[in-house]
């Protein structure tokens, strides 16, 4: 350990080397408040849709910029966010973005209304830029590239372990608590985080950082802002052919192409460009956008499903979505042994191949489908989903120098946000379009203001008909049977993008580990080898 010639060895202290699995374990508790928020959220969604005092009487398209304006945020301050944890020091990044994130909580909690419950969203999401990008940066400046797998398979994991808390914590809070308890219990956590973090983690950053791009840090955020603004209100308007709909989603990617051009010609950029000319870089970014694309919007439409079709509350949501969790909790941190024995794109094609029939198989789901078929499509989703995100990780974390750390963070990182976000905006809006298409002559006999609320979403038909008493009834049937034409149609779509995937991993992923004194061709298999 002490021998000069292995200098990315001899550059971890071993006081902080023999820490390390405790260090991990504060990684993921800070990862687990990131994503607990948004599985949490997934249960709640029906409740905060209802009218007060119960919920907020959120519209669909405000369900979903709760869900995107952190998402947004969260997306396009990371760039930032790792750069500056780079500059800065990581763990000084790592405890603010606690910090901002636990505020933005409490004070969601106590939102009166669907717009300040958005803005104090996306104050979440603010914090949670600084946090998620600093947990993998550090946890590669403190294993050794050879152990590196196996931790990053194991914070992938907490992913999962995150998942399943999520829905069962939501769901127990929603039994006994007002709706704001699903954002409130995150302070506790974030406390305990914050005090972890001070006594274990140690401080590290880039010896030679860039300046900040305030430029560029801009124009993501408008491009990305507008784009997904488009989307929703396409799928709210249910017609994405309107002048405004169209311009907003063109004026998003004009931005966002204004973004790229200026980052190549930028001495100091959010992105470095040029990590996109390595092939194997990139296909493992596309497919982390790409499943989280088709996940988040599956997941979006399945609570109404188990909730509002199926009739389960909150808390058997949560039980019900656990397979998914356990899953990705059993096989994360196991996917690096079937990446040594098949290789990465193997094992992470396979992965979305699995996915994809899955979500192909929400097709065979109505109204009285044992439930069980939908436990284990569960599962095997999560099966899937964790090789995937495991191997397509370490290719990413392991493709920069150690230095850059916060760099490759904040890019997996951004790009598995910007496809959930996109997934939300795309497959809400396919299922919004849907629905209103199914039910809209169903509602004939209503007067046109209230006709054409009720067609916004299952939620809504079904709030029109309790209000309109034994006369709504009616209507009750057709909102189902809309639903699930909507719902299929949807699943549909997200197994052709988890498709597209498996397509993009299948030609440029790496393939199985050769031989040792295959030095050139063995390359690439270190998972994240430079190329």
């Amino acid at each position: 350990m002490t021998t000069p010639v292995a200098p990315e060895a001899s550059r971890i202290p071993e006081a902080v080397h023999r820490r390390r699995w405790a260090i991990l374990g504060v990684l993921m508790l800070s990862l687990l408040i990131v994503v607990l928020d948004n599985s949490i959220l997934n249960v709640a969604i029906k409740t905060i849709s209802t009218p007060a005092p119960t919920g907020l009487g959120a519209t669909q398209s405000e369900l979903e910029w709760a869900i995107n304006a952190y998402t947004l945020v969260f997306a396009g301050l990371l760039f930032t966010a790792g750069l500056l944890g780079d500059r800065v020091g990581r763990k000084k990044v790592l405890i603010g973005g606690l910090v901002v994130f636990g505020i933005g909580s409490a004070l969601a909690a106590e939102s009166g209304s669907p717009v300040q419950l958005i803005a104090f969203r996306a104050l979440m999401g603010l914090g949670a830029a600084f946090v998620m990008p600093a947990t993998l940066a550090v946890l590669m400046n403190v294993f050794e590239r050879e152990e590196q797998p196996k931790a990053i398979g194991i914070w992938a994991g907490g992913v999962g372990l995150a998942i399943a808390i999520g829905p069962i914590t939501g769901g127990l809070l929603l039994d006994h608590f007002w709706w704001g308890s699903v954002f409130l219990v995150n302070v506790p956590i974030v406390i305990l985080a914050v005090v972890l973090m001070i006594a274990l983690v140690p401080d590290s950053k880039d010896p030679k950082p860039g300046r900040i791009d305030l430029v560029g840090v801009a124009l993501s955020i408008v491009g990305l802002v507008l784009l997904v603004y488009g989307i929703i209100k396409g799928g709210d308007e249910g017609d994405f052919t309107s002048p405004q709909v169209l311009a907003t989603i063109a004026a998003g990617l004009a931005v966002l192409v204004g973004f790229v051009l200026y980052e190549k010609r930028s001495d100091h950029p959010s992105i470095d460009i040029d990590y996109f000319k390595n092939k194997v870089f990139s296909a493992a970014i596309a497919a982390i956008a790409l499943v989280f694309f088709a996940l988040m919007g599956v997941t979006f439409f399945s609570v109404f499903y188990t909730q509002s079709v199926r009739g389960y509350s909150p808390l058997q949501t949560g039980a019900l979505m656990l397979p998914l969790a356990v899953a990705q909790l059993i096989f994360a941190p196991r996917a690096r042994l079937v990446v040594d024995r098949f290789g990465v794109r193997v094992t992470t094609t396979g992965g979305l191949v699995l996915l994809a029939a899955m979500l192909a198989a929400f097709t065979i789901l109505d109204a009285d489908t044992p439930i069980w078929l939908l436990e284990v499509m569960f599962f095997l989703m999560g099966t899937g989903m964790a090789h995937v995100m495991t191997p397509t990780s370490v290719v990413i974390m392991q493709a920069l120098p150690r230095e850059k750390a916060g760099s490759a963070s904040a890019l997996s990182n951004t790009f598995r946000q910007v496809g959930g976000a996109l997934g939300i905006a795309v497959l809400g809006s396919v299922l919004s379009t849907a629905y209103r298409g199914g039910i809209e002559d169903k509602l004939g006999l209503l007067p046109p203001g209230l006709r054409d609320a009720a067609g916004g979403s299952i939620e809504a038909t079904l709030g029109v008909a309790e209000k309109l008493g034994p006369r709504g009834e009616a209507l009750i049937g057709p909102a189902n049977d809309a639903f699930l034409h909507a719902m299929h149609v949807t699943a549909l779509w997200g197994a052709g993008v988890a498709l597209v995937s498996a397509v993009v991993t299948g030609l440029f992923l790496p393939g199985r580990p050769p031989a040792a004194p295959q030095g050139q061709s063995g390359e690439p298999e270190k998972v994240g080898a430079r190329h």
